[in-house]
């Protein structure tokens, strides 16, 4: 009898941890907030991976996002995708990002994301990777990407829509 309820007590532990919601990164720089930072998992050999987080503008005037570097990837470029008369096109965005007061911007699959060039080694699901985010007002922001699994739509426990606002 007391191995059952050791065991059911086990076991409604780790339903309770199931349900228990994950705590989001959240970083802050100047008036931008910045949350859920991830990527995708790569197969081994993929030199190319996409990099998605959500910004806020809190303050009065906008702010661009400019660059990002990171030790894992050789180079970190803003892209753009969209589809045009039912063509995807993917560009980088040479002048960044502007985030706009007042606005939330979803860098996310589909639309804006950052790319991550010429990986040194593959990102794995669980890693946390550290990425430097740099703004023209707010300045450099150090953060973490959460590598989910390889087909992942959104961060783990969010739905999101991977197209632009």
């Amino acid at each position: 009898m007391k191995n059952i309820m050791h065991t059911l007590a086990c076991v409604a532990a780790l339903f309770a941890l199931q349900g228990a919601p994950a705590h989001a990164q959240e970083v802050k720089a100047g008036d931008l907030v910045i949350t859920q930072p991830w990527s995708r998992a790569t197969p081994g050999g993929a030199k190319i991976a996409g990099g998605f987080l959500t910004i806020e503008n809190k303050g009065s005037a906008p702010d661009r996002l400019i660059s990002g570097a990171g030790d894992f990837a050789g180079k970190v470029e803003i892209h753009e995708m969209a589809m045009n008369n039912g063509v995807m096109t993917m560009r980088p965005l040479d002048k960044g990002l502007v985030i706009e007061p007042g606005k939330i911007v979803k860098l996310a699959p589909g639309g804006y994301h950052l790319m991550l060039m010429d990986l040194k080694t593959p990102l794995k699901q669980g890693d946390k990777v550290p990425l430097t985010l740099e703004f023209e007002k707010a300045g450099k922001v150090t953060l973490s990407l959460d590598v989910q699994g390889v087909g992942a739509k959104a961060p783990a426990g969010h739905d999101h829509s991977g197209m632009k606002k």
